[in-house]
């Protein structure tokens, strides 16, 4: 967890830090900032971070004048020796608001509180992620030309997609070899990634075209296939877990 620290008393940030420490000695302090311009410098830099713990009375103002020419997306802890901004803290990006000087109890209470909220986020993104490439309509034919006509081909009669000198092609079951007005990047976003996997800079396969796998040099894996060369059947060492997964179906 990486953490970043709005606070004009250094006696104060050295106590925070201590405390956070003996929570959890895995807390990375991305900087100690002790006013309202410094603040406003290191945001405007884009500078990333799990929590920020800002005080409220900082030595040149407050730092909700932080919040308003800034939109920071970070989650804050408040800090500070005051009750009356409880109110307006709350009305922003705030975890928790914890009065000084700060109890230990407190203090791993309100990480705890982050951690849930981070952890509740991450499965929200999971889900959302999952539903998009659920109800995605993914391509399911190409349009290709033979002599003067256009034929439409079903993605389910494609083996593979092959990249060959400057050239697209889908290749059919029937061995069949098209060109196409597509990349290799491109056609990874608009085939079902169910079915067709990228198995190295070359090449995207089919699920059901896969005869057989079988170790190979280098811990790479290769397919078995009639219609590609050695190479283009050869799985990039860095996609094989990613491969065998989508073997296994996850």
């Amino acid at each position: 967890m990486k953490a970043i620290i709005l606070e004009d008393e250094k006696l104060s940030a050295d106590y925070l830090i201590t405390l956070l420490h003996r929570i959890n000695p895995g807390i990375e302090i991305v900087g100690v900032y002790d006013s309202v311009s410094a603040g406003l410098e290191v945001f405007q830099q884009s500078i990333e971070a799990d929590v920020l713990f800002a005080d409220i009375h900082l030595a040149d103002g407050l730092s909700f004048d932080i919040f308003s020419k800034i939109h920071i997306e970070i989650p804050v802890i408040f800090t500070t020796a005051f009750d009356d901004y409880a109110i307006k803290a709350f009305k922003l990006n705030s975890i928790d608001y914890l009065l000084k000087p700060i109890g230990i109890t407190d203090l791993k209470s309100a990480l705890e509180k982050l951690e849930r909220i981070q952890v509740t986020q991450s499965k929200i993104q999971e889900v959302s992620v999952n539903y998009i490439q659920q109800t995605k309509n993914f391509k399911n034919r190409f349009l290709v030309k033979i002599g003067d006509a256009i034929i439409p081909i079903k993605t389910e009669e494609i083996i593979h997609f092959l990249s060959e000198d400057g050239m697209v092609f889908l290749v059919t079951k029937q061995g069949k070899r098209h060109p196409i007005d597509y990349n290799l990047d491109q056609l990874e976003q608009l085939i079902d990634p169910a079915h067709f996997f990228r198995i190295n800079r070359k090449v995207i396969v089919e699920i059901n075209s896969i005869q057989k796998v079988v170790s190979f040099f280098n811990s790479r894996l290769k397919i078995k296939s009639d219609i590609l060369d050695e190479e283009a059947c050869i799985v990039s060492r860095d996609r094989v877990p990613s491969f065998k997964n989508w073997l296994d179906g996850n």
